[in-house]
């Protein structure tokens, strides 16, 4: 008993290090820069409670936030990118850069239209989806094509989004103990972006964080493993959690 206890605490700090968080932002491919027009947390550490007041941009920002508002035209690819500390990897050869392998699950952007980007509460906000990456017939998960990104995940700005200023949620959920309530892990962050353009939808299907997730959605609670023990799913269809994505 004892030489498993010490076999279990040799494992913890692995475990809680296996974490990531969303730290920079491009358009187009254009990098803006480290930790600016995004409010990165400190901590990489992950949200379990969708209830938690800060499940929509998260909490404890890198001081002091960046005021930038990055410019933006609907139809441009945006994209952010995930490291498993802020910089990047921890130390040289960090295999758990830019999140452990064994995270699965999928990656997700939302928007929210605001008055000033820069300063506005990501809190009391109506959300909309506009990109979604789950499992795909092979097997693969978004967090498999983020991390053989370089830790980018990009997604379009819909053509007939409405001009203004927006928070951009980018999200991570990671789903290797999801099988027990309240263990599915989320990873979030807000960009701070303005959109211009010609359109005028801002967002039909509209959530609230917290609110717009439960503990036993079948995308938060659920197994990914078949019988092998192979995160792939199972075989079976999975349901990225949240409202359908805005189209055009």
């Amino acid at each position: 008993m004892k030489y498993f206890a010490a076999a279990v605490l040799a494992l913890l700090p692995a475990l809680t290090s296996a974490h990531c968080v969303a730290q920079r932002v491009r358009v187009n491919g254009a990098d803006q820069g480290q930790l600016v027009g995004i409010r990165t947390p400190n901590s990489n550490n992950p949200i379990q409670n969708v209830n938690d007041g800060n499940f929509a941009c998260n909490s404890g920002f890198r001081s002091p936030v960046s005021s930038t508002v990055i410019n933006v035209k609907a139809g441009d690819k945006v994209g952010t990118q995930w490291g498993h500390v802020i910089g990047g990897a921890q130390f040289a050869g960090d295999k758990d850069h830019p999140i452990a392998a064994s995270h699965k699950g999928p990656t997700i952007f939302y928007l929210a239209k605001v008055d000033n980007a820069a300063s506005a509460s990501g809190s009391g906000l109506k959300w909309f989806k506009i990109g979604e990456d789950g499992l795909d017939g092979s097997g693969k998960w978004g967090v498999d094509r983020m991390i053989a990104n370089g830790g980018w995940v990009d997604f379009q700005i819909p053509s007939c989004v409405a001009p203004g200023q927006y928070l951009l949620r980018t999200e991570i959920i990671a789903l290797h103990s999801a099988s027990k309530q309240g263990q599915a892990q989320f990873y979030m962050g807000c960009a701070q972006i303005n959109i211009s353009g010609s359109g005028s939808n801002s967002g039909s299907q509209t959530v609230s964080f917290p609110g717009a997730y439960s503990a036993s959605d079948p995308g938060i609670l659920v197994n990914i493993y078949d019988a092998q023990g192979n995160p792939t799913g199972g075989g079976r269809p999975y349901t990225i959690p949240g409202p359908a994505k805005l189209s055009c």
